[in-house]
Formats: structure tokens, C-alpha cells, sequence
């Protein structure tokens, strides 16, 4: 995938665990033009590892004379949201990919329900800049630990105009998705980002009251969990690569020089998925892309996410 260079122009933490970054093409030209519910790949390269980071978009897509995207700083970080926070800098240069929208806004919606969890706030900040252009009607409902933790809260109030409701899990205020998902009128459609939980509940409170699965969308970057090393043959290559504890599959093939397929690196858009030739353990899947009869019968894997249970697997790559 081709990449920007591009340079950091200025970092601001917003809460203590989330900063916000804006960055600027590195020859000063305008960027790629994109749309609400966008994101871009970070590569960071650290200590002789590389990392490639999926985040949403966040400023106006009327405005590509910067991107601005903000990291969440993550208790069990494999070490991109520490680089993040860390390592970057008023004018470092980095390297992103071109944007993507795999959670664009349905143009034949007549109502857009918007639920974000946490740092999920992120694509819907670029998502209200489009529907306020067309006067879409629309309501964002926030959900988030405590206020003091809660990030944009003030300059959502002053964009959204009093289509914004917030709930404080410190204020034990929830958000009720039977009740708010009940009533709405024919042709809405709802859109969530966040934790898993907030995500599977929408999900399945939507499907339960018959919502059409075309009116129903979600984005949630799954960050390749730790476990055990194992080894993976690559059958076309010919290379046999060793993926450790701490790095993706994809991530090791990546590094042993073979090019691999990807978009989302976050288990969403099946770009990177492979076929498994033979394991000797089976597979811990966590995309959020195959079905579930597809992942009981272990003959794909997500690599950007998923591994092994055994110590060797072979794919077709």
C-alpha cells in the first residue's frame, strides 16, 4: 500500500490518557481528500521494530490541509500507543497510508443514530462534519467513564447543537438501546464504535427489534492480542517465519520481507485473510469479519489479529 510522509505539527494531550496529533504533508501540499468514518495506518518504527497503527479521522473532510487523529494510550500497549504517547513529537515525520472508509454514513438514511464508547468518539467526529454539510438529521449519543475523562466533550456540545447526550459511568447514567432503539422512524440507521461489549449489545439489541442488518454498522479495531510464539510456513513463499509473543502474525510476515495484503489491520475488512493448510492446534480468532461457522471450521485466518493455538501453522501465502 502506498504511503505520505507527512510531518507532526502539534500534539495536544487532551485527557490523561488520550493525545491528539495533527499532521501535515511533508511537502506542505494539501492531503487525500476523504470522508466521515475515515482512518489511516501509522507506521512507527521503534527500536528496530515496526508498528502500523490503524485510527479514524477526526477533523473536517472539507478541510485536507491536515489530518488530525487522537491515540488512547492502552494499559496493555504492545508498544504503538506508547510510541505515540512517547516517542512523537512536534515535527517528527511519519508515514501513513492513504484514507480508507470501511464506516461510511448510509447516503439513503433518513435518521443517523451515533453511539460511541470511550476513544470509539473518534470516527464520529469527521462523521458530523458531513452530516451537519447536508443537515442531516442525526443524534451522537457519548458514553464514557467519567467527565473528567471524557475527551471533545466541549466542542461536541458547541458542534452538535443539541443533538448530544452523554452518559457517565461515574454518574451511573447508561445508555437504554432498547428504549433508544425502539422508537425510531423507518430509514434509520445506527452506527457504533467502541469497546466490544457496547458494540455486541447494540448489535444484538438491533437485530433483536428487527432492525434491517443493512441499517446497522460498527467499527471496532481489534489490537492483536499478546500469546504464545509459534511458527508459521508460508507454503508459496517457501519460508518458514517465527512470530513472537508480542507481534501479529502479519506483523512477522511482514518483517521476514513477504508482502501481504492488508487494509483495516484491526480484523474489520478481510483484506488480509488467508487460507489454512494445516494446524496442529487450531486457531484463536479475534476479527470481527469471518462467520462463525467459518471460524469453527479453522480453514481461514485474519492475520492482523488472529493465531495459532498450537506452535506450527501453514497458510497459503
Amino acid at each position: 500500500m502506498s504511503t505520505i510522509n507527512v510531518k507532526v505539527a502539534a500534539v495536544e494531550e487532551v485527557t490523561p490518557l488520550i493525545k491528539h496529533f495533527r499532521l501535515e504533508s511533508e511537502d506542505g501540499a494539501d492531503l487525500p481528500p476523504f470522508s466521515g468514518g475515515s482512518h489511516i495506518v501509522v507506521t512507527m518504527d521503534a527500536e528496530g521494530r515496526t508498528y502500523r497503527n490503524p485510527y479514524s479521522l477526526m477533523g473536517s473532510p472539507s478541510d485536507t490541509r491536515a489530518y488530525h487523529i487522537s491515540v488512547r494510550r492502552q494499559e496493555s500497549s504492545r508498544g504503538g500507543s506508547v510510541f505515540m504517547h512517547e516517542r512523537v513529537q512536534v515535527g517528527m515525520r511519519l508515514k501513513i497510508t492513504h484514507p480508507v472508509n470501511l464506516f461510511s454514513l448510509s447516503k439513503l438514511a433518513h435518521k443517523h443514530i451515533l453511539i460511541a464508547g470511550g476513544i470509539g468518539i473518534t470516527p464520529f467526529m469527521s462523521q458530523i462534519e458531513d452530516l451537519k454539510a447536508v443537515d442531516a438529521d442525526y443524534e451522537l449519543h457519548y458514553a464514557f467513564r467519567s467527565y473528567e475523562q471524557a475527551a471533545f466533550v466541549n466542542e461536541l456540545e458547541e458542534k452538535c447543537e443539541g443533538k448530544l447526550y452523554c452518559y457517565a459511568d461515574s454518574q451511573n447514567e447508561r445508555i437504554d438501546l432498547t428504549e433508544l432503539l425502539r422508537h425510531q422512524p423507518l430509514g434509520t440507521h445506527v452506527y457504533v464504535c467502541g469497546p466490544s461489549p457496547m458494540v455486541v449489545a447494540v448489535l444484538e439489541t438491533a437485530r433483536n427489534l428487527g432492525w434491517p442488518e443493512n441499517n446497522i454498522h460498527h467499527e471496532e479495531f481489534s489490537a492483536p492480542p499478546v500469546g504464545e510464539p509459534f511458527k508459521v510456513q508460508l507454503a508459496r513463499s517457501g519460508i518458514e517465519v517465527e512470530v513472537p509473543a508480542e507481534m501479529s502474525m502479519l506483523e512477522a510476515i511482514e518483517e521476514a520481507g513477504v508482502a501481504a495484503d492488508s487494509l483495516c489491520r484491526g480484523g474489520v475488512c478481510g483484506r488480509c485473510e488467508l487460507t489454512v493448510l494445516e494446524t496442529d492446534g487450531g486457531i484463536q480468532h479475534h476479527d470481527h469479519y469471518l462467520s462463525d461457522s467459518e471460524k469453527v471450521s479453522c480453514r481461514s485466518i485474519m492475520p492482523c489479529v488472529s493465531r495459532t493455538k498450537g506452535k506450527r501453522l501453514v497458510v497459503d501465502l
